[in-house]
């Protein structure tokens, strides 16, 4: 019998293991429209930014279901291929000015075949930087040169209010990092000043998105629903950043929340709204592929992640 005795080096020919994933994409069909949800990564906190409940209870729950502790959050943005070769972006990630696991927006995006410079509209859930840091280049410049940037005009009101700034570094809500988020989120939007679009609740800010308000997060902070087809599908933003407590626990708050009372009275309108609908959501926090459906379970609420789609 022959046998054959290699020892490493000796051939060349033998597979390495993989020392990364391949790019964080999926894409599924809501009618005629094609949605690619696209991951920008991941960020990494302190559990203490939770409110209304206290650090071991939630990070009990996050060990109950296996989760790591400290809470490590999802950040996922959304392309919408819509008709006539029209290409939304919803949210833009972290960009390169925060924890080195976010900021894989262009990267994942190149794998969709989508240039930046072909997305013509980027539809903004609200300016926080782990969702609008991937504007704006280093020097100044747009990521996205040929896009019109859309908000909700409370949004904008918000982030360029003096006032506003002057309360948050006064109380902390909203902002921990004692205002920063201000001067970072005008730099953001800065290179977009001669096309930007801002709108009210309900209006059609591209073809089959429709903008709903969800204020509360942020005054401004907004979901889009895609309709085509018969068939929805709801991005319903920063409802939930952890879902694995927020989801059983809606009263639980977080520090980045500009008004918290307002902020859980929205979560808990839009799940009981997409729970009585059962409405297909997704979400920026939600677990890639961030896509699921939320139903009611006692008395409160279950997600349920959708199974991965083999077809478009």
């Amino acid at each position: 019998m022959l046998c054959w005795h290699l020892t490493r080096g000796e051939d060349e020919s033998m597979p390495s293991p993989p020392t990364a994933q391949v790019p964080a994409i999926h894409h599924r069909r809501v009618g005629d429209i094609t949605l690619t949800v696209v991951s920008d990564g991941f960020l990494e906190g302190s559990m203490a930014v939770l409110q209304n409940i206290g650090v071991e209870e939630s990070s009990d729950m996050l060990r109950a279901v296996f989760r790591p502790v400290p809470r490590r959050t999802s950040l996922n943005c959304f392309l919408i291929h819509g008709p006539g070769g029209r290409v939304a972006l919803i949210d833009t990630g972290a960009g390169t000015h925060m924890q080195k696991s976010s900021g894989q927006l262009l990267r994942n995006l190149a794998a969709t075949g989508i240039a930046p410079g072909e997305i013509d509209t980027v539809l903004m859930t609200h300016l926080h930087p782990d969702h609008s840091n991937g504007l704006a280049t280093a020097d100044g410049g747009a990521f996205f040169p040929g896009a019109e940037l859309v908000m909700h005009e409370a949004e904008h009101a918000y982030w360029t209010s003096e006032e506003a700034e002057a309360e948050v570094a006064r109380t902390g809500q909203g902002v921990p990092t004692g205002g920063a988020y201000f001067p970072m989120a005008k730099r953001q939007i800065a290179p977009y000043a001669d096309r930007m679009r801002f709108f009210n609740d309900g209006a059609e800010v591209f073809p089959g998105v429709t903008a709903m308000h969800f204020p509360g997060h942020t005054p401004g902070h907004c979901g889009y629903l895609i309709a085509s087809g018969g068939q929805s599908l709801l991005i319903w933003g920063d409802i939930v950043h952890l879902p694995e407590v927020q989801v059983p626990r809606p009263e639980v708050t977080i520090l980045f929340d500009v008004d918290p009372p307002q902020a859980a009275a929205t979560r808990r309108r839009v799940f009981d709204m997409v729970a009585t609908e059962k409405t297909h959501i997704a979400g920026m926090h939600l677990h890639f592929p961030a896509t699921a459906h939320l139903g009611r379970e006692g008395d409160g609420y279950r997600l349920f992640p959708e199974a991965w789609e083999q077809t478009l």
